[in-house]
């Protein structure tokens, strides 16, 4: 494809304000200013930010607990995402959803789900409603590839193949579902293949490439906004962290992931690419990586800064309130 300068930038400048948010989520996290489980999408930001650059403002998107990079990627707003982590009242929903649960209506960003694969069904059925509506948006559904080995993956697949419903499962297939990798717990390895049981296309991506990662979701998103069903891609990726921060990830051994940090981080890639191309200079490369500073410094001070929820709203948002004001 011809990247031309400004989205180069954008993309750029979008990759770098994940990594970095994560980075700073992980020291807060150590000092204990973010409690629970806290799952960093540091090695793989090259998906979320090529993928979401194939949607339009009207199509929606569900996800799996690896979401802070697919919230930032999205456009949610990142002082409120960290506050979320935070568990604090500004948070996105308000410190109630905290890392795993992140949702902003506005931008169809539904959310991450706790229970592996347990969000598939729904996006088939968002993408039912989108069909009966006969609008023109699509679901973008990410999920890990140990959800592929589910009864949940097999029946969204089917149904919405059945249907054929505006769907695109993508798989972030970064090879170790947990601590487990991908060859030990499933039978079909390249997980794109498991779309020939249900008659639907599947393709896979390097998912260290936002550029390709663009240009296949791009095909999948023409594919079912133009009403020919679901498609099911695989970005192959990894994660340099652990599964969650306290994982100790004996699973892989150092020299693994040193590698992949080396030849397969996507940030270091695209740069050098986009350098070697003449698209973005080092000074402007420089210039945006002050800027991603600032901005992610201004987000954990708005964070620490922010109010605890009150007391008295511990029971909001159980019940759908009436119109009077009460359940």
């Amino acid at each position: 494809m011809l990247l031309d300068s400004h989205t180069a930038r954008a993309w750029y400048r979008q990759m770098r304000l994940i990594r970095v948010f994560e980075e700073r989520a992980a020291q807060e996290y150590a000092k204990g200013h973010i409690g629970g489980f806290c799952h960093l999408y540091i090695g793989q930001e090259a998906v979320a930010v090529g993928a979401f650059a194939a949607l339009q403002p009207q199509d929606h998107i569900i996800t799996h607990y690896r979401e802070h990079g697919h919230a930032i990627a999205r456009g949610m707003d990142i002082n409120g995402v960290m506050a979320e982590l935070f568990g604090k009242a500004t948070g996105v929903t308000g410190g109630r959803g905290g890392s795993m649960h992140l949702v902003d209506k506005d931008l169809h960003f539904w959310g991450g789900h706790a229970i592996v694969g347990g969000h598939l069904p729904i996006a088939t059925g968002i993408a039912f409603g989108l069909k009966q509506q006969g609008g023109d948006g699509v679901v973008l559904c990410i999920f890990g590839d140990g959800a592929s080995n589910i009864g949940m993956f097999h029946e969204s697949l089917n149904l919405a193949a059945v249907w054929k419903l505006p769907v695109i499962f993508l798989c972030e297939n970064n090879r170790y579902g947990m601590g487990t990798a991908v060859a030990r717990a499933s039978a079909v390895t390249n997980i794109r293949d498991k779309a020939q049981a249900y008659n639907i296309p599947g393709t896979d991506v390097d998912g260290q490439d936002p550029e390709a990662v663009y240009e296949t979701m791009q095909n999948a998103v023409s594919h079912a906004r133009a009403g020919k069903g679901p498609v099911l891609v695989e970005a192959e990726t990894y994660r340099f962290v652990g599964h969650s921060m306290g994982d100790p990830e004996r699973y892989r051994t150092k020299e693994e992931r040193k590698e992949w940090q080396d030849h397969g981080d996507p940030i270091n890639r695209f740069r050098r690419s986009l350098e070697e191309r003449a698209i973005v200079t080092a000074e402007e490369f420089a210039g945006m990586d002050a800027e991603v500073d600032q901005q992610v410094e201004a987000a954990a001070r708005f964070a620490h800064e922010s109010p605890f929820p009150a007391g008295e709203t511990l029971h909001r948002h159980i019940y759908v309130e009436s119109a009077g004001g009460q359940p």
